[in-house]
């Protein structure tokens, strides 16, 4: 299991993954706003877990364990922003689904991705809940 920060770093070295041909330790410390030499020790312990492959001043690639569970972690923020969303919930989206995503089980998560499956498949209890929370909003 890997802790909040290294999750974080995992998470980012996917997304550069995805868009570039090659990801280099200052990607990620300018992504992050890290010093170099703290993202180099997490890229060392990414490498020791098997999530990575990554020599000193080298690119970062990701093993297929690493592309797995970079994959997941992106899902995650995305669903819990997605959630956010349908809540409508008045917050800055984004940092609220960082604060969320570490202390959520892949059960729970799992579960709030069958909730909003519901809420797409049935407008009509969608539109209840929004008008419902609207006009309580109102009361308050």
């Amino acid at each position: 299991m890997l802790s909040p920060s290294l999750e974080d770093y995992l998470e980012e070295v996917y997304r550069f993954s995805v868009t570039q041909d090659v990801v280099r330790v200052s990607d990620i410390s300018h992504k992050l706003n890290f010093a170099l030499p703290s993202v180099s020790k997490a890229l060392g312990k990414l490498r020791a877990r098997g999530y990575i492959t990554y020599q000193k001043y080298g690119f970062i690639g990701l093993t297929d364990k690493g592309r797995q569970m970079g994959s997941y972690l992106v899902e995650r923020n995305k669903v819990l922003q997605d959630f956010l969303v349908m809540l409508r919930t008045p917050c800055d989206v984004a940092a609220e689904a960082e604060a969320m995503e570490h202390y959520l089980s892949r059960e729970t998560i799992d579960s709030i991705q069958v909730m909003m499956g519901f809420m797409r498949d049935k407008p009509e209890v969608y539109e209840a809940f929004v008008d419902y929370a609207n006009e309580r909003n109102k009361n308050k």
